[in-house]
């Protein structure tokens, strides 16, 4: 039995058994539906290749309504198949009649994906998981099923029905994919190696100003480094002039209020927050790098943190044991303005235990052949963000709730 505090597929008698695994298979397609990127279909893999000796049913979502995206599960049953090397039939029906046949016709070993979760309006509501225990998704295939695995750890900050309804009336534990993402954030933010540095950019301040407070004001963090947007929030509100197109800018994502938080944070843990001090602008599409001190009302925009500070930042990561990283040092799409983002991640991979965060640094790493070099990839963007900020995921909470009532009923 686990010591965690959630079960997992270890603690289940699997083989025979009918078992719902919610997974994320929601990936970016063309618009004749091809999918461009297998990377969250992939990660499932190794959670379905230990059910083989079980009935698994998929229920999974592709984007949500009004998105052009928003289509059918055929495409990524098709595409599981091959990264699974067996059958993944595709059932275009989620709980009625049809879905229920196919559910009940299965054999051991049999693998199958339902229709898109959010075609039912009911999915996508913020309930709790009593409400939705009572919903008829939740009550017409229930009688089905022996066990439930929320493996969808990405979109486990929402509480949606198909990722906590089932947990109030089945089994319930963490596939291959959620486990993994628990135990390694739990690492780097509790069972934490020291030093420990965490590196945040990208252009969502609210969220790298939430999680810096989080393990800064619980002593996870050594040290923060901000890149990015947040940077610029945090320079100016430490009182250096970044020009007024780059204040325009943050005005312009809605960020403003965002500089007092930062302000209040630098008051509070400034021997612990590390800024740049030096960016590269963007002359003309040409890189340009200036000292922090140089920068005026004129500035141009700021696309990334300069040489200095790059050499600063790299050497403070290659001598941490945990290293943390969310979002990119600048804008990485433009190859001039790649090079903070790039060393980060170099550097990165230098120390004991290194995890990113999930969004677009994600592709970075791949960009560079760097996956494998990290302890730990995120799945989850806005979960993960929510995890390390403190958060409570209502998917994650489900599943200790469920864990407790097991244990309570083994008891009896």
């Amino acid at each position: 039995m686990t010591s965690r505090n959630f079960l997992t597929i270890d603690d289940f008698d699997i083989d025979g058994k009918t078992i719902l695994v919610r997974v994320d298979l929601n990936s970016p397609m063309d618009t004749k539906g091809n999918i461009l990127d297998d990377m969250r279909i992939r990660s499932h893999v190794a959670t379905l290749k230990e059910l083989e000796g079980a009935k698994v049913i998929l229920l999974a979502h592709q984007s949500r309504p009004g998105k052009k995206d928003f289509t059918l599960m055929k495409p990524h049953a098709h595409l599981m198949s091959k990264l699974l090397g067996r059958q993944v039939s595709y059932v275009d029906d989620i709980f009625g009649t049809f879905a229920k046949i196919q559910i009940a016709s299965m054999e051991n070993g049999d693998v199958i994906l339902l229709e898109n979760v959010r075609f039912y309006s009911e999915e996508s509501l913020e309930r709790t998981p009593q409400e939705h225990a009572t919903t008829y998704l939740v009550k017409k295939l229930v009688p089905f099923v022996d066990i439930f695995l929320n493996d969808a750890f990405a979109v486990s900050h929402r509480s949606h029905l198909s990722v906590v309804g089932f947990t109030e009336l089945l089994p319930s534990g963490a596939g291959r994919v959620m486990e993994k993402e628990l135990v390694s954030l739990d690492r780097a933010i509790k069972g934490v190696e020291r030093p420990s540095i965490f590196v945040l950019g990208g252009a969502k301040v609210d969220d790298s100003l939430r999680v810096a407070e989080n393990v800064l004001a619980n002593g996870w963090a050594d040290r923060v480094l901000f890149t990015g947007v947040v940077a610029n929030v945090a320079l100016a509100a430490s009182g250096v002039n970044i020009g007024k197109v780059n204040i325009e800018f943050i005005k312009s994502q809605g960020y403003e209020n965002q500089i007092e938080k930062a302000r209040s944070l630098l008051e509070r843990f400034r021997d612990r927050v590390c800024l740049p001090m030096d960016v590269a602008v963007n002359d003309n599409k040409k890189r340009v790098e200036v000292p922090i001190f140089k920068l005026n009302s004129n500035s141009l925009p700021i696309n990334d943190i300069g040489l200095e500070t790059i050499v600063n930042f790299t050497k403070e990561i290659e001598n941490a044991k945990t290293a943390v990283l969310n979002g990119p040092a600048g804008v990485s799409e433009i190859d001039e303005f790649a090079l903070g983002t790039h060393e980060i991640i170099k550097a990165a991979v230098k120390s004991e235990f290194s995890i990113i965060g999930g969004g677009h640094i994600t592709a970075e790493v791949d960009h560079l052949g760097l996956e494998h070099r990290f302890s730990h990839i995120s799945t989850g963007g806005g979960a993960c963000i929510d995890y390390l900020a403190g958060v409570k995921l209502p998917g994650v909470e489900a599943l200790k709730v469920a864990a407790r009532k097991y244990h309570e009923i083994r008891k009896i």
